[in-house]
């Protein structure tokens, strides 16, 4: 197969979901020559989404702005957020993928929160900056973010955004079968 270039614009300029889009898409594209850029895009939702539903929205926003600004093969956007479970407490992230036919949205796994952060979350403190002065850290969601803190480096937030972007992107791997 020839060398093929694709653009994949991201809707957010965060290093790790840059990386974390990049590196999914050269995992199912491994001849492709992937330009892989973030833009500053609006989630339209609050800086630190609450819900489920808050998160997703915000994914999903951001990605529709990047395919009013941009011309690419394909758009994406992580957005991290927080939410009450059945078992406590926890945060995910929803990612979003589309080229200019289909749409497709994922979720990364759970991890639990320690209560307390929820807590201070509820007060409308943001979970980086929060895990930051837990941790006396600095800008750690441009790094291993709280799944690296409190896995104790084992997972990163990287990792759990290539693994969901993973798992989004087989809608695209198998069309026909997706198709209504």
């Amino acid at each position: 197969m020839s060398e093929q270039r694709m653009k994949a614009v991201v809707g957010s300029r965060n290093p790790v979901k840059v990386r974390a889009v990049a590196k999914a898409l050269a995992m199912y594209y491994p001849n492709a020559e992937i330009d892989c850029q973030g833009i500053d895009a609006p989630s339209q939702v609050p800086e630190q989404p609450m819900t489920s539903q808050q998160t997703r929205d915000g994914a999903v926003n951001r990605l529709r702005y990047c395919q009013q600004q941009q011309t690419a093969d394909f758009y994406a956007a992580i957005e991290g957020g927080v939410d009450m479970f059945e078992d406590g407490p926890a945060t995910f992230a929803y990612v979003a993928i589309a080229n200019q036919q289909q749409l497709s949205v994922g979720r990364g796994a759970n991890m639990p929160l320690p209560p307390s952060v929820y807590q201070a979350l509820e007060q409308g403190e943001e979970l980086g900056p929060l895990m930051d002065k837990l941790f006396n850290t600095q800008n750690i969601k441009q790094k291993g973010g709280a799944i690296g803190l409190l896995t104790n480096g084992l997972a990163t937030r990287e990792d759990n955004y290539v693994h969901a972007m993973l798992l989004a992107l087989v809608q695209f791997a198998h069309p026909s079968l997706y198709q209504q």
